[in-house]
């Protein structure tokens, strides 16, 4: 039984039009898909089950878009589904040899967007998809590109990817994020927590005060490419303080010390024979022509 006709909203110009649909889980799933893209206008057409606006399959699969469903009709034909509508859109994933010229979505409906029509959206059913007499109705087909070797769209989906690709013509909504915009360490505080690791480096005895090496100035070079914020400044250096408070009292290891050595070895009486005292005490040869 035909539902009430109930107009849509005035700021919906768009009608989503189901054509022989044979699941209730699919009328509601596409029910949602409009909801969540801001339209509401859903009609079938002869849909196989003529309570299928009242099942509970249908209102299950709509996940809470029950008004877009109250407000949905039925009708018998086509042609009645269109009456209003002034520029209809057939989907169908095989190409016509004949018929109104064919569109990927994102290309062929931002200019449609600008000109301010009614829009329908035809989808054919769930096994058979569009008669040729339902696409030649339509001032166009759109397709959805899919993988060549595997097209086959559930109905529900290729609503939804519809009225996404339609909304976004539109204008699409806003994405409202919720993170505050990040507050970021200055060059200060970056110094200020670089100081502090190289104390609790040394705490840990990782970092040797006498021979740091370069190991501070590529963990600076690393703070700049991590790009700190101030919160993140803050967890570091309470890391840093943890760290400093559990280590054992740093102890700087012992210098080696050199061993006197030992005028018996062979060694030191090699020195001997070349150290100054030695040579001083070889007598001089006299000079030619010297008395």
């Amino acid at each position: 039984m035909p539902m009430p006709d109930r107009p849509p909203p005035a700021s919906d110009a768009t009608r989503f039009i189901l054509v022989g649909t044979s699941q209730g889980g699919n009328v509601g799933a596409a029910a949602r898909a409009m909801k969540v893209m801001g339209f509401s206008e859903l009609v079938l057409v002869a849909p196989r089950f003529a309570d299928v606006l009242q099942r509970e399959e249908t209102a299950a699969f709509a996940s809470g878009a029950t008004d877009v469903l109250e407000r949905a009709r039925i009708v018998g034909s086509l042609g009645e589904a269109l009456e209003g509508v002034t520029f209809a859109c057939a989907t169908a994933m095989t190409p016509r040899d004949f018929g109104p010229p064919t569109w990927a979505p994102r290309e062929g409906l931002p200019p449609l967007a600008a000109q301010g029509q009614r829009v329908g959206f035809v989808f054919g059913s769930e096994r058979f998809g569009l008669a040729n007499e339902d696409v030649y109705r339509c001032h166009a087909v759109l397709s959805i590109p899919t993988d060549p070797t595997y097209g086959s769209l559930n109905l529900a989906q290729a609503v939804q990817l519809v009225a996404y690709e339609w909304r976004q013509a539109l204008g699409g909504y806003a994405v409202a994020s919720a993170t505050r915009p990040p507050q970021w360490a200055d060059a200060q505080a970056i110094q200020g927590v670089l100081t502090h690791w190289e104390q609790a480096l040394q705490a840990i005895g990782y970092l040797d005060p006498r021979s740091p090496g370069k190991l501070m100035p590529r963990l600076n070079q690393l703070a700049n490419r991590l790009q700190l914020t101030r919160e993140e400044v803050h967890i570091l250096r309470g890391i840093a303080r943890a760290a400093a408070a559990h280590a054992p009292p740093y102890t700087a290891p012992p210098v080696p010390s050199h061993p006197e050595p030992d005028p018996c070895s062979p060694c030191s009486a090699a020195c001997e024979k070349t150290s100054p005292a030695s040579a001083s005490a070889t007598p001089r040869r006299a000079r030619p022509g010297k008395s």
